[in-house]
């Protein structure tokens, strides 16, 4: 694709939004990984659908240039070829690179290079007003550049990036540890961060069942093994202590099975996955059926005709790693989801910080990754289990994704993620209030 091409996108773009003289505007696309519903508005909608290519690969010089509706499926499609990769490589194909970057995406290399939006050097933004701006670490819209990532849309709309690319080769060998308490497993892990390897997660089965997973890229493999179909990665996990995939396969292990939440649509089960059939295993048909869900809520209809009640647990959290024992003994305790998964993150850059995601630059973090549904007869307040997990995580000076559902109040929100700064941005970059703030958008769903 030319860059003409990509001019005449972005007129068109700004033609459409200026020619709609009310307040509210928000996207139009064909992808999404929230998992929160949002009240039904009467706003504009922008369809960015076609901002999806790939513009420019240069491995050489270690960076590529995208749209940001591009998905990581054809932006990996388009980078391993050059023996480069993103730095990042969030773990779903259906995420796209704009979405990882205003939201909040990690993988098993964010011990090394952080999170993706520490991988980005600069951004395209359209505001709400039309205008279309240049963000870099060092140019005059550096305060947007800093502040996008978490802002969930509501400071502008990133249409083309530029993002780091490594050199990456043909396979991934990989080392499951298995270890039997929290606190040995979690100062190991810290240890662990400073060595030569390539990839770093890990998987809780139970308190006294947690596993370290070692990734080192290598020129030559034994065998390699599959899990796109008949095999299911996360049950490999706890059978064998060495194992060698593909790169390609290696960065979406997780997707074939949307980690292990699958589960849910009955295709663990030999038969349904013979039925079901390879090419839909994946990120992308899972979040259609659960949009389906979402619509004619028939699992809400069967659970209460079983008398049954539900919330859906579905969040990811950070802590510092000299916490990660106690909260995951609370969540153990209080909770009781397992499998979880667990993301180290250290900052890539030390020396900068993002406003709306903070993160000290002196500590190791640890991602847990939760997706599963509570069910019991009791009827339990709105956000039980959410309200807890969110309680606990001001207690550790902790910090969440907003892709879920969340409970905060005003107060515990806008002491977590930086009012002050962004009141200044958003009175600076979209004066008109024509996007929802981020506290309407992502705990009141507006």
């Amino acid at each position: 694709m030319s860059a003409n091409d990509y001019e005449y996108k972005k007129q068109r773009l700004i033609e459409q939004l200026r020619s709609h003289d009310g307040n509210g505007v928000g996207l139009q696309k064909t992808t999404s990984n929230l998992f929160r519903d949002r009240s039904r508005t009467n706003q504009h909608r922008l369809d960015v659908s076609g901002f999806n290519q790939i513009l420019n690969v240069n491995g050489n010089e270690g960076w590529a240039e995208i749209e940001g509706m591009a998905t990581y499926q054809d932006i990996v499609d388009a980078t391993l070829p050059h023996a480069v990769m993103p730095a990042v490589v969030p773990e779903l194909k259906s995420i796209t690179l704009g979405g990882a970057v205003t939201g909040v995406g990690i993988e098993s290399s964010s011990f090394k290079y952080g999170l993706v939006h520490e991988t980005i050097t600069e951004m395209e933004v359209l505001l709400a007003d039309g205008r279309v701006i240049v963000c870099s670490p060092t140019n005059e819209h550096k305060d947007l550049f800093f502040a996008f990532p978490n802002s969930y849309g509501t400071l502008g709309y990133a249409l083309k990036l530029k993002l780091k690319v490594i050199p990456v080769k043909d396979f991934v060998q990989l080392t499951h540890v298995r270890y039997t308490d929290a606190d040995t497993y979690f100062r190991d892990m810290k240890d662990v961060c400073a060595q030569d390897i390539d990839f770093l997660d890990g998987t809780v089965f139970g308190p006294d069942e947690i596993y370290m997973t070692i990734g080192k890229c290598v020129d030559e493999a034994p065998y390699t093994s599959d899990y796109t179909y008949e095999n299911i990665y996360y049950q490999s996990i706890r059978r064998r202590e060495t194992d060698y995939l593909t790169v390609f396969d290696y960065l979406w292990r997780w997707d074939t099975d949307w980690f292990w939440c699958s589960k849910n649509f009955l295709v663990q089960h030999t038969l349904v996955r013979a039925l079901v059939g390879k090419s839909r295993l994946n990120s992308l048909t899972y979040t259609k059926i659960m949009r389906w869900n979402s619509k004619w809520k028939l699992a809400h209809r069967i659970n209460r005709l079983r008398g049954i009640h539900s919330e859906s647990v579905i969040q990811d959290i950070d802590v510092a790693i000299e916490n990660a024992p106690t909260f995951l003994e609370f969540f153990n305790k209080e909770i009781g989801i397992t499998p979880i998964w667990i993301c180290p993150i250290q900052t890539y850059d030390r020396s900068v910080q993002f406003d709306l995601y903070p993160m000290d630059p002196q500590h190791v973090y640890v991602n847990f990754g939760f997706w599963d549904v509570k069910k019991g007869r009791k009827k339990l307040p709105k956000g039980h289990y959410n309200r807890q997990i969110e309680r606990k995580i001001i207690e550790l000076g902790g910090i969440k994704s907003l892709y879920s559902d969340s409970y905060f109040t005003q107060d515990e929100f806008w002491q977590a993620y930086n009012r002050p700064v962004y009141d200044r941005l958003k009175a600076k970059y979209d004066p008109q209030a024509r996007l929802k703030d981020i506290y309407q958008k992502c705990v009141l769903k507006q």
